[in-house]
């Protein structure tokens, strides 16, 4: 590192989150309408995707800890859109399940979230994000090794 550098031009941390930041605000702007945040989004899309989850289970497909799920799911819960159970086979464990309005709910975001991805391909290109999704899949595969 020269003597002008900065560790904040290198740190590979800052530039994703900084990136995360912005893309983020992009996908909640369009999703305003919906009531719904990107986060809250990625929520109901994942748990509509594997179906009946724990919450450990939904935490870790979404590379996140438990307490920030939590907190992601209390206005979802709240508004209808989540359950949380007990497990038939084992009572001591939490299922987490998309009740029929989060199902429509999502149904209708979805739109939203399609107008957001279009933004964000025009602006950045669609193969760069391509590209960008890979590169940060392996980021995070070399993460967690």
């Amino acid at each position: 590192m020269g003597a002008g550098d900065s560790d904040d031009v290198l740190c590979n941390c800052l530039a994703v989150r900084q990136a995360a930041r912005q893309i983020t605000q992009l996908y909640d702007a369009e999703l305003a309408e919906t009531g719904l945040r990107v986060t809250q989004y990625t929520v109901l899309a994942r748990l509509a995707r594997l179906g009946p989850s724990t919450l450990q289970g939904l935490a870790d497909v979404l590379v996140m800890d438990r307490s920030t799920l939590g907190h992601n799911l209390q206005p979802l819960m709240r508004a209808g859109y989540v359950t949380m159970g007990t497990d038939p086979t084992d009572r001591r464990v939490r299922r987490l399940e998309l009740t029929a309005l989060g199902k429509t709910t999502l149904a209708s975001a979805r739109t939203s979230w399609k107008r957001a991805q279009q933004r964000f391909h025009q602006r950045f290109g669609e193969a760069e994000a391509a590209a960008m999704r890979a590169t940060l899949r392996r980021a995070v595969d070399a993460a967690t090794e």
